[in-house]
This record gives C-alpha cells, sequence and structure tokens, in this order.
C-alpha cells in the first residue's frame, strides 16, 4: 500500500513546522479496496522499527517507514483489532471512559470511539484501542500508547466558556493534567498560543526531543493540546513554540502547578490532589460570618527573610516548618491573619515575588505544592486566617514567561504606551482580551479552590486604573471617551471581586490603591469595585509625616492626624503599615521618629496604640513589632537579636498586648467602617497635641481613648464622658512592662459629675508623656 501523503506534508511535519500534526498523525480513515480500513501514522525518531499491536497482543501490524527521519505508518483492515468495515468499533465503546487525575469519569457515546474522528484538533476522538510498539537502534523494545488516538480533555462546554473568556475553572483543563485513559496514566498538557505556528510538549519524558511530541490544535481557540502517555508526576517540562517569525522559543507553562528552583526555569508536573485537608470547620465557620465585623490584625510576612534556617539553599525554610513557627508566633502576638508577600514562582528574589512568572505555582524555594497547602491547613487549624498578596498589574519580561509567549504581544498589549511600566520595567496585562482576563480571574479563583486561602491583597491597583500612571502627558493613550481611566481594568477587577465572593463566601480581597478613586470597597451592583477592604495609605502616609515632627512642633500639624476621620467611613480601610514604609531609604520606622533614644521608643509605642485604636483593620510589616533599626532587606530579615533589650522586648509585648485589646472588645472591631463605632471627644487641643475619642459597638461597653502626642506629663487632665460610673484603664503604653515611665491611672477613674467637652460627665486623668491610655466603661 502507498501512503496517501505527500512528501511535502511528511517533510514539514519532521522540520516541526506542519499546522497541526493530527491531521497527518494518529489513526486516520481511508479507501482500502472498497472498504474503510484505519491508517496509523507516527513519528518516531529514535525507532528502527515499529508496529501497531492490541493492547491484549492478539493483533500486531508492522509498519512501513516511509521517511528515513523516523516517519512510520501502519494498515489495520477491517476486522483487525475490533473495528467493522466502517471503522467502528464492534463492541460497546460505551464501556470505555477516560479518567481525570482526580478519578471522575468522562464517558462518551459509541460514536465517539470511532477512529479518525480525531483529525484537527477535535474534542470527539477514540480512546486508543491499539499501541505502537518500536524498538531502537539497540534492539530495546517499547511500547506506547499512541497520543493522537486520545480525546481532548476539553468538552464542549469546555470549548464555549473558553470561546468566552469565561472558564473559571481553567486550571483543570489547561497546564499539564494528571489523566488516565484505558487504565494508561499520562499527562495532558495544554496551552494557549494562537498565532504560534506550531507547539511542541518537550520533557523529561521525550528527551526533551519535541518532535516526538509535537501537539494538535483547537484553531479556533488557540489551544494546542497533546495526551503524551508514560509522562509522569513530577516529570519537568516545557511548552517548544514556532513563532510567526519562524523563531523557536522554549516557555515555561502558564499555568504550571509548580516550577524549578530559579534560576532554572522548568515547569513540573504536579498532582494537586494528594494533600488531605482538616480545615472543613474553618472554612465552614468562615463562610457563615462577616469578616468585616471581626478582629483583623494582619502580620505581613516575607516568608523568605523572616527566619532563616540550615539545610536549604540561602537559608530558605520549608512551607511545613514556616508553618509551625508562624502559627506559635501569631499566637504568642495574638496576631488573626499572615499575610504573605508573593509566594507565586518568580525568577528574582530581589523583587520579593512582585514579579510573577509562575502564576499558579507557589515558589519553590520553600517546597512543593503539597508543602504550602500543609501550611495554609496548619494554620487554619490553629485559627489564622491567610492572605496572599497577587499581582494581576504586572508581569517581568523574563524570556521563559509571557513575555510575547508565542512570538506576539499575546498577555500585554502590543503598543508600550499601554503595554510596558516605567516605574519598574515590566509589562501590563492586555485586560481587554477575553483569554487574559480568564486567566486571571482562573488564577485568583485558582488559590482559593486548590490551596484554602483566605484572601488576596491585590498589588499595585492605582497602576491598573489609570492609563496615565507615572507617565508624561504623551506617553499614554485616552480611553475610548477621552479619558484616563482604564476601563478594561475596571471591569476586570468588578469581575474578580465578583467571582471570589460568589465562588467563595466568606473570603476577603484588598486593594493597595492610593488614590481617591470612589467606592474600591463598595459593592459592584452599586457601582464599586467591589473589594472587601482598601489599604488606607492617606491614613498611613499623614500619620508618618505627623509622627516625624518633633513634638514641640506637632500643634502646627494637628489636622494631619485628625484629617483621616473625615473620610475614614467613605470605604472599608486597613491601616498599614507594610513593607513599602521600611524601604528604599526611609528608614525602619523606630529610626523615624524624633528625639532621644527614649522618646523615639515612646513615640514608636504611641504611633502603634494610635494606629490600633483608630477605625479600620491592623496590618504591620514584620520586624515592626521588634522596633528594629534596620530597613528591611530581603536577604536578611529581622533582627531576633535586639530581643535581648527590654526597649524592644517591650515593643513586642506592646504589640501583642494590643492586638489582645482589639480581639478582646467589640468596640475597637465590630463597626471599624461605620461611624456607628466611633466619636470625638476632644479633636480640637492642638495646642497640647492631645486627641480623646470613643470606640464603640452595640451591645459592648465604649471605650475612651486618650493620646498625648507630647512628652509633658498632663495630670489631673480632664475628659468628657458620654456616662457616669468607673472607668476602668485597660492600657497604658507608658507601663514600664512596655519600656515606659508608669505614669498612669491604675486601676481607673470614677467620674467627677463636672460636665465638659459636651459629655454630661467627666473624669480626671494623668496622661503619660508620649503615650496612650485606654478606659472602658465598669459596668
Amino acid at each position: 500500500m502507498h501512503s496517501q501523503l505527500s512528501l511535502s506534508s511528511i517533510g514539514s511535519l519532521i522540520d516541526g513546522t506542519y499546522a497541526n500534526p493530527a491531521d497527518l498523525l494518529g489513526p486516520h480513515p481511508i479507501d482500502y479496496r472498497g472498504e474503510t480500513a484505519i491508517a496509523v501514522r507516527s513519528f518516531l525518531p529514535a525507532a528502527a522499527a515499529a508496529w501497531v499491536v492490541s493492547p491484549d497482543r492478539r493483533f500486531r501490524r508492522s509498519m512501513r517507514k516511509i521517511h528515513p527521519a523516523g516517519f512510520f505508518e501502519g494498515l489495520i483492515p477491517p476486522g483487525d483489532f475490533g473495528f467493522d468495515a466502517s471503522g467502528r468499533l464492534q463492541s460497546d465503546a460505551s464501556h470505555r471512559s477516560s479518567k481525570s487525575h482526580d478519578g471522575s469519569d468522562r464517558h462518551a457515546s459509541p460514536e465517539r470511539y470511532r477512529l479518525g474522528c480525531c483529525r484537527g484538533g477535535d474534542a470527539a476522538g477514540p480512546v486508543s484501542v491499539y499501541n505502537i510498539e518500536f524498538s531502537d537502534s539497540t534492539g530495546k523494545t517499547i511500547v506506547m500508547q499512541d497520543p493522537y488516538a486520545v480525546p481532548s480533555i476539553l468538552t464542549d462546554f469546555d470549548r464555549y466558556l473558553i470561546g468566552e473568556g469565561r472558564h473559571l475553572q481553567l486550571y483543570d483543563r489547561l497546564g499539564a493534567q494528571p489523566r488516565t485513559i484505558d487504565d494508561r496514566s499520562g499527562v495532558n498538557f495544554a496551552v494557549w498560543a494562537p498565532n504560534a505556528r506550531a507547539v511542541q510538549v518537550v520533557g523529561d519524558f521525550n528527551g526533551w526531543d519535541g518532535r516526538r511530541h509535537a501537539a494538535r490544535v483547537h484553531a479556533h481557540l488557540g489551544i494546542w493540546e497533546l495526551f503524551v502517555a508514560g509522562a509522569k508526576v513530577g516529570d519537568k517540562y516545557k511548552f517548544r513554540l514556532l513563532t510567526e517569525h519562524g523563531e523557536w522559543v522554549d516557555k515555561s507553562d502558564p499555568l504550571a502547578f509548580a516550577a524549578e528552583l530559579p534560576p532554572l526555569t522548568a515547569s513540573i508536573v504536579t498532582d494537586l490532589t494528594a494533600h488531605r485537608w482538616r480545615d472543613d470547620e474553618w472554612l465552614e465557620r468562615r463562610a457563615s460570618v462577616d469578616p468585616q465585623r471581626l478582629p483583623m490584625n494582619v502580620f505581613e510576612v516575607h516568608l523568605g527573610s523572616w527566619q532563616k534556617g540550615p539545610g536549604r539553599a540561602h537559608g530558605w525554610l520549608d512551607y511545613r516548618d514556616l508553618a509551625h513557627r508562624l502559627a506559635d508566633y501569631c499566637h504568642r502576638m495574638n496576631f488573626t491573619h499572615v499575610e504573605l508577600m508573593p509566594i507565586s514562582e518568580h525568577p528574582y528574589s530581589g523583587s520579593w515575588g512582585y514579579q510573577t512568572v509562575g502564576y499558579f505555582a507557589p515558589t519553590s524555594r520553600h517546597g512543593s505544592p503539597a508543602d504550602f497547602m500543609y501550611f495554609v491547613d496548619h494554620l487554619h487549624q490553629q485559627g489564622i486566617g491567610v492572605l496572599v498578596d497577587w499581582v494581576p498589574a504586572h508581569f517581568p519580561k523574563d524570556s521563559h514567561g509571557l513575555r510575547r509567549f508565542d512570538g506576539s504581544a499575546l498577555y500585554e498589549h502590543e503598543d508600550p504606551r499601554k503595554g510596558e511600566h516605567p516605574d519598574w520595567g515590566t509589562l501590563i496585562f492586555n485586560y481587554g482580551r477575553n483569554e487574559v482576563r480568564n486567566f486571571l480571574i482562573a488564577n485568583a479563583l485558582f488559590w482559593f479552590d486548590k490551596y484554602h486561602i483566605d484572601g488576596l491583597r491585590v498589588d499595585a491597583v492605582a497602576s491598573m486604573l489609570y492609563l496615565d500612571y507615572s507617565r508624561e502627558h504623551d506617553q499614554w493613550v485616552p480611553n475610548q471617551y477621552g479619558g484616563r481611566e482604564n476601563i478594561e481594568a475596571m471591569e476586570l477587577l468588578r469581575d474578580f471581586n465578583t467571582a471570589v465572593h460568589e465562588q467563595f463566601p466568606g473570603a476577603i480581597t484588598v486593594a493597595e490603591e492610593s488614590t481617591a478613586w470612589p467606592g474600591v470597597s463598595r459593592p459592584v451592583k452599586d457601582g464599586g469595585l467591589g473589594f472587601t477592604l482598601k489599604w488606607n495609605m492617606g491614613w498611613m502616609n499623614d500619620t508618618l509625616r505627623y509622627m516625624r515632627h518633633e513634638p514641640i512642633h506637632r500643634q502646627y500639624h494637628h489636622n494631619e492626624l485628625t484629617f483621616s476621620l473625615i473620610y475614614a467611613f467613605t470605604e472599608n480601610f486597613v491601616l498599614p503599615l507594610s513593607h513599602d514604609e521600611v524601604v528604599h531609604g526611609k528608614g525602619a520606622l523606630i529610626a523615624q521618629m524624633p528625639g532621644d533614644l527614649w522618646q523615639k521608643f515612646a513615640n514608636l509605642r504611641l504611633l502603634y496604640c494610635y494606629m490600633w485604636t483608630h477605625p479600620g483593620k491592623k496590618l504591620l510589616f514584620m520586624g515592626g513589632e521588634l522596633g528594629m533599626w534596620n530597613e528591611w532587606n530581603h536577604d536578611d530579615g529581622p533582627q531576633w537579636e535586639l530581643l535581648d533589650f527590654d526597649t524592644h522586648r517591650g515593643i513586642q509585648n506592646l504589640v501583642s498586648d494590643l492586638n489582645k485589646l482589639v480581639v478582646d472588645n467589640p468596640a475597637l472591631h465590630a463597626e471599624d467602617f461605620s461611624g456607628v463605632g466611633f466619636e470625638w471627644v476632644d479633636c480640637l487641643n492642638a495646642t497640647d497635641s492631645i486627641l480623646s475619642y470613643i470606640r464603640k459597638a452595640p451591645g459592648a461597653p465604649p471605650l475612651l481613648i486618650c493620646c498625648n502626642f507630647t512628652p509633658v506629663v498632663r495630670h489631673g487632665y480632664r475628659v468628657g464622658v458620654p456616662q457616669a460610673g468607673f472607668w476602668k484603664e485597660l492600657f497604658n503604653s507608658d507601663s514600664t512592662t512596655y519600656g515606659g515611665s508608669n505614669v498612669g491611672n491604675y486601676p481607673g477613674r470614677e467620674t467627677t459629675g463636672v460636665p465638659h467637652h459636651s459629655r454630661p460627665d467627666s473624669i480626671q486623668i494623668d496622661l503619660p508623656p508620649l503615650g496612650v491610655n485606654v478606659f472602658r466603661l465598669d459596668s
């Protein structure tokens, strides 16, 4: 029998440039003496001889080598291998199935097992009822499943959702999916590369020779796919793409679940079903409560530098060790949540994770995906929430990553005025492209779904929302209405928040947004962006600027403290003292405080007390609780040795007790986002630099907070209160426990019957120097 293929087609296949290898390779019906036979073709560069064999080895047909490079063709006549004259299986094909790695069956009708219907990347196709056996030059015999005789992992509904850009579980279809076909295990590889001329899968399973595994294309989707029998969990792999410019490039999988330790860049086949979760109680409780009414004391952590240990590269601890250390420390410090700086895979450690390449892969610096699952699971079992930084604003230009992925501007904009970030030297996602939006939203949901995280803090939201962000007047392109707002980014963020809150009730989304964009944390149905919370960058900047003033000058800057309460309830705010405030020459927080050594510590205590009693959730970057002197460095981390000194242990004790104060008192957390929870007693005493205010919540006793921003002790200072009775001193920042001078009012003060500050009664107190007192009405 002569082959019906042209030599030019075979030549294009061999050099890797044939548009869709499935048109040539695999099973194809042909006319054979007036009946339908099956031509099976395979490209086996290392083979000396090859055969088509049935799984039970009852049938064995020789394949002819029709090209010296290793192109083989065999014929299955009618009646062999259980096929009739029409090329249809004679047995009941409905009992055959494709099984995903999670064990779910994907049954198909008998029509789907008709050999030859798998051409052109169609989803319909046969489960392989034959194998290919070949021998190499040494005589070694290898049996393999024909990758082109395996049905697509994509169902009709998958293809519809992908085409619409609304496949929220994209990570269950693309990438590397372990899969079993007729009891033969392998991996299904799929990647979006619509402008590639050819795509090959290369990896440990084929000696990194992509000619053996040229992917077939779903042309209308731009997705290239191939099942590789024998590929297994732990194998390293990449996609090798032929660009429209005729250049072969190797790319990491955009949806890879794991990656090699940088600077190596291969993706790793991973099973995400192995971990047995034990946090059901946590997740049920999370879905049943309103996180906005709960205490939220967040400890921001860079896992690579928080603590170090022997036995791993650069002293990086593994996720399991970190889980236990962090849980114990959060309990000691009364933090309710940890927020991890980006843990998705990134090539450059100096980016702190904010230049991500592997959006679906926890960094291998600290272990495997299963190790990170253990990390989250353990913290949940210890009652601690886990937030993760997420970076949909930009991505780096590393050649193995998303940049010009298939030779074209696929994930980014072609126009640098929209596609490049001038500050960071990175690329900006094309939010107007359905597939890119789908990639990002599916990525966000992935971390909630597969890793059970409790929230995402979205980095650099302002840079997404404004087309002219950090650009000169001639360096940006207006939107269709002539404005500076990035409408596509707005829609992405709204869709992201809607999907997260619908799919995972009780989950938290946090915006790092530094402008006055309205409604960032308001519901999408009300015209907002839909975030749960927004960082209050205005409060942070005003407060730190005020605290840097010498106390004698603070009376002239009093409004820098009080201004935040004008807008405090326009958004659901988090008060952040994050990593950004202790890097790039700003100095550590204590180093930014004025005065001598004693005053620096007192000012830092004062700053923390004002922050913890101000409306809003709290976030503190690691090392801030130690009063460390050095700026944060990602190679060094906190100065733990400072705890040898009483002054630094005092700061640590203060932060721990402030966290407990918030947790124990609903007045300090239940109404953080409503004027119901706050009222001024006196915000006008600029001369003495004193503030006094009430924090309250329905059904809870009110708290009176008095802050003295000067080093002058105020004896007998009268403060108005809303009710008569005994006001117990709950907290005094000047306690010797915290390194203070012990000026205070223990155990509290009885009201005097004298109206003051437009209140029916008052108490007289001693205000400590650079200190804060917290009183609670003792019922």
